[in-house]
């Protein structure tokens, strides 16, 4: 029998809109499906750099916002459904794993640079930002700004 959690499965599921994915599942599969990991493998792509914030934009404002208020012990085909809306349908991405935010006392230069030009930017987009952005961009944001590099 083939295993249809495991997470390559669900990405592909997930990149393809594939609305019957859920109800493929056997009830016991159903039970295990864990909308929360689905979420943080799916907002994060390795495309284009605009392949990568559409995923990131997309899951926030399609998922993140409210999607917890939905009950998941009794919605998560919803929860899929809605899951399924992410992906522009432009085919099949590695999504590789971004671990939950964890405060760091001392913060890179990177991080502190990308507080300081979104100063209004969640921690965990930051995360992300901190990930997706190179030091090349940071120089020239700063030369940019006249600041000192």
């Amino acid at each position: 029998m083939v295993d249809k959690l495991n997470i390559q499965s669900e990405m592909r599921a997930f990149d393809g809109k594939d609305r019957g994915f859920y109800d493929s599942l056997t009830e016991e599969e159903q039970r295990k499906f864990a909308p929360f990991l689905m979420i943080r493998w799916g907002s994060a792509v390795e495309a284009t750099r605009e392949m990568e914030e559409y995923y990131v934009i997309a899951t926030n404002e399609r998922l993140n916002r409210n999607f917890f208020s939905i009950n998941t012990a009794r919605h998560k085909k919803l929860q899929w459904l809605m899951a399924t809306s992410v992906s522009p349908n432009l085919g099949l991405h590695r999504h590789p794993w971004i671990a939950p935010y964890k405060r760091d006392k001392q913060q890179s230069a990177k991080r502190r640079a990308l507080a300081k030009m979104y100063p209004d930017i969640n921690d965990r987009d930051l995360d992300v930002l901190v990930q997706i952005t190179t030091d090349q961009e940071i120089k020239e944001y700063h030369k940019n700004m006249g600041e000192d590099v």
